[in-house]
């Protein structure tokens, strides 16, 4: 699937900074580009969009504005946006028109791939429920991770445990020798594994628990990694594990 995009922001460098993330993500169309909500305005009205990369302060016509204009639209033709801004105090008034996400300004690739596969999710489930209805909050089993100059899509039940390495994280995968080594936070890691299937124990360790194959006192072995539970997060594990005993 690629999401058809446009790009909108009066500030020439931010401009040329969100197209070059959009060609640079390979489910990412870059349509076109614009520095003012005018004339971007006079595109969606002629061309199909599906997501829209857009700041808020700008003359003439803000972003706000734009997106309470689309808003009116039905909803097949309404593209998703994402607002790009340096100023935190819209957040709030941003959801209130539907936002998929809100990039506070200078934001990273890793931050704008977090929201862009946000909205990769987003379309395709909306694309699963013309077929067939979704199961109210049922999460998407995969998630996607920059592994060198590319994008992975990685399958969450194929995660055994995801590892912490200098600036990086290895995610370690069942049945695979090696693991990925993603240029990413485990913070980050934690937010996109939003899941009850996931627990972090250690700083340095998060872990798949349908892979625990047994734990010795305050170790977790998952194949042959032993995984010590660190003290700051021994309640919570000793939580699941009473309920795993039970």
């Amino acid at each position: 699937m690629t999401i058809k995009c446009i790009a909108v922001d009066d500030e020439p460098l931010a401009l040329d900074l969100v197209a070059k993330f959009i060609e640079q993500t390979s489910f990412l169309s870059l349509q076109s580009k614009f520095d003012n909500a005018i004339q971007a305005l006079g595109y969606v009205n002629q061309h199909e969009v599906d997501l829209i990369f857009l700041d808020i302060q700008m003359p003439d016509l803000s972003g706000m504005e734009l997106a309470r204009i689309l808003d009116g639209k039905t909803a097949s033709k309404k593209p998703k946006i994402i607002f790009t801004t340096a100023y935190n105090q819209f957040a709030v008034e941003g959801y209130k028109v539907d936002a998929l996400d809100y990039l506070l300004k200078p934001f990273s690739y890793e931050e704008f791939l977090k929201a862009a596969t946000k909205a990769y999710q987003f379309f395709e489930n909306q694309s699963k429920n013309t077929v067939t209805k979704a199961e109210p909050g049922k999460q998407l089993d995969y998630i996607f991770l920059k592994v060198e100059y590319q994008l992975v899509k990685v399958m969450l039940k194929d995660i055994t445990h995801i590892e912490a390495y200098k600036d990086y994280v290895k995610v370690h995968l069942k049945d695979k020798p090696n693991p990925l080594l993603s240029l990413t936070s485990m913070k980050s890691m934690e937010e996109l594994l939003a899941s009850d299937n996931f627990m972090r124990v250690h700083r340095s360790f998060i872990i798949n628990l349908d892979h625990i194959d047994s734990v010795s006192r305050n170790v977790i072995h998952i194949g042959h990694a032993q995984i010590v539970v660190s003290e700051n997060y021994k309640d919570a594990f000793m939580e699941f594990l009473g309920k795993w005993i039970g």
